[in-house]
C-alpha cells in the first residue's frame, strides 16, 4: 500500500520530489516532518547528477518503499512502533 494515492505514476525524480514532500506534509509532528524534509531534499541533491534511466527507477521504486514503511513507522500518533524490519 502506497502512502499516498499517486505513487503509481511518479516516473521522474521531480515527481519523486514533490510526492515525497507532499508525505512529509502527512507526518504528524513537526519535528517528524522537518526530519524527513531535509532528508528528501540531500537525497535529490546527492541523486541530481544519475542519468542511468535504470538506476533512476530503482532510486524511484526504493524511495516510495522507504516512505511507505516509514508512513507506517510512524503512525497516527507520531509515536515511533515496534517494526520487524
Amino acid at each position: 500500500m502506497a502512502p499516498l494515492p499517486g505513487a503509481e505514476l511518479v516516473q521522474r525524480p521531480l515527481q519523486l520530489y514533490r510526492y515525497l514532500l507532499r508525505c512529509c506534509r502527512q507526518l504528524p509532528t513537526k519535528g517528524i516532518r522537518e526530519h524527513y524534509k531535509h532528508a528528501v531534499r540531500q537525497s535529490f541533491r546527492v541523486h541530481s547528477d544519475e542519468d542511468n534511466p535504470e538506476r533512476i527507477q530503482q532510486i524511484i521504486k526504493r524511495a516510495i518503499e522507504d516512505a511507505d514503511w516509514i508512513m507506517n513507522k510512524v503512525g497516527v500518533s507520531g509515536q515511533l512502533l515496534p517494526s520487524s524490519r
